[in-house]
């Protein structure tokens, strides 16, 4: 995909002491800061976040990430109060992630919460439920996730609840992604796709995923979700064993005609729990972070370099809700801090603010600083 090239400005805050806007310059963003907040230097860290980046899309709205809502919007009028909020020491949970169901028909080697065996799943007026919460806390991006979320066959359902105070995006490997599904989903609102692939090699990404035929499954996943209008993010999880592909999945990603790419580091969790020798070297960080500094469009999101300069967002900006109704910080820190069957989530995120790995420059689970044998 081309790199964007408009020249258009986009509001992205307006207060009598801060004004903020954004414009593309060689296809990269340029922002402006006007009025006596802009000399903080938190404030200025915010701007650097978008500064240079090059935007998944750019027309009527800036669309910078498939993570975040576009500008302008009344989702990204939400994600800009609470960052003001953060300045004054105001948690709120900006991503949350709904594991909707445990339904699946892949069986990923790196799986961070792989089926209990109890099939579980959320019902949709609970999952619903959930999205009033969450909003209701600030939420401005749902994610729906699984289990395989596809199965899922009131998905178009939730996906309209979420409304426009956010935006929503999912996972998927592909499987059950179908044309209609993908136009049902556009049609509810839904704004991203993010494609799980593990290797640009097929024969190595089915054997990660332990079904023949998930690489194709993914790749037309990909061709569907375009075709019915939405934005797609190629999501890799990178670990020692495919790091050699960073540029090879950089170009599946560009022929593939994806708006973005983003690198998730492998944590030793789930099925991969206690195999610390897949985890990323001090090495493996330098090649990514001169990968990074190098490549062009495709925009690509790196979560370790996100870690690196804005620390742990388990619990700080990120919630997790699992199938049985466990509330996590991250989906990768699988330490519950209670249910939504048991209590109102917005009790159990007051009580998150106990974790004390939040802020942390790596992933704490990563570093072996977690315990997972009592609730939070």
């Amino acid at each position: 995909m081309s790199p964007p090239q408009s020249y258009s400005s986009y509001p992205l805050y307006s207060h009598p002491l801060l004004k903020a806007s954004a414009s593309l310059r060689d296809g990269k963003v340029k922002v402006d800061l006007k009025g006596p907040l802009a000399r903080i230097p938190r404030v200025k860290s915010a701007a650097r976040l978008m500064e240079g980046q090059i935007p998944c899309l750019a027309g009527e709205k800036l669309c910078l990430s498939t993570w975040v809502p576009p500008a302008p919007s009344p989702a990204f009028d939400r994600f800009v109060q609470s960052q003001v909020k953060a300045l004054a020491g105001i948690r709120t949970p900006d991503q949350v992630t709904i594991s909707i169901t445990e339904e699946c028909p892949n069986r990923c080697i790196h799986c961070a919460l792989p089926d209990s065996g109890h099939n579980y799943r959320l019902e949709p007026d609970v999952a619903k439920d959930v999205i009033h919460q969450v909003l209701g806390l600030g939420a401005t991006l749902v994610t729906f996730d699984g289990g395989e979320p596809s199965l899922y066959r009131e998905l178009p359902e939730l996906v309209s609840s979420v409304g426009e105070g956010a935006i929503s995006n999912m996972f998927t490997s592909g499987a059950g992604f179908t044309p209609d599904l993908a136009r049902s989903l556009k049609e509810a609102g839904l704004y991203a796709v993010n494609v799980s692939i593990d290797s640009p090699v097929p024969e190595e990404h089915d054997a990660m995923r332990g079904r023949f035929g998930a690489f194709r499954d993914a790749m037309k996943a990909i061709g569907n979700a375009l075709a019915a209008g939405l934005l797609v993010d190629i999501y890799v999880v990178i670990r020692k064993g495919n790091m050699k592909h960073l540029s090879a999945f950089h170009n599946l990603a560009r022929r593939s005609g994806a708006h973005e790419l983003t690198f998730f580091e492998v944590v030793p969790t789930g099925r991969y729990a206690g195999k610390t020798g897949i985890i990323l070297s001090d090495v493996d960080y330098a090649e990514l972070g001169n990968f990074l500094s190098m490549a062009g469009s495709p925009r690509i999101f790196s979560v370790p370099a996100a870690l690196s300069n804005f620390g742990c967002f388990a619990g700080r900006t990120w919630l997790h809700i699992t199938p049985d109704g466990q509330v996590y910080p991250c989906a990768c820190l699988p330490k519950s801090f209670g249910s939504i069957f048991e209590e109102p989530i917005s009790r159990i995120w007051r009580r998150m603010g106990r974790l004390p790995y939040r802020g942390r420059r790596k992933c704490p689970v990563r570093e072996g600083q977690v315990s997972f044998n009592s609730q939070g």
